[in-house]
């Protein structure tokens, strides 16, 4: 995953958690998710055209 190695993955992990705090981690991801979907629903639309 884009080069990354598990112990990088942990330590950007705590990193993020020690910026955003626990108790706002589970809406940040939801809001990146959406982020996410969005973003391939406009891809897969720009294709079609």
């Amino acid at each position: 995953m884009f080069g990354l190695g598990f112990g990088e993955l942990l330590i950007l992990a705590l990193i993020i958690m020690l910026f955003f705090g626990a108790k706002r981690l589970p809406g940040l991801g939801k809001a990146m998710g959406k982020s996410i979907g969005e973003f391939k629903k406009g891809a897969s639309e720009e294709d079609k055209d």
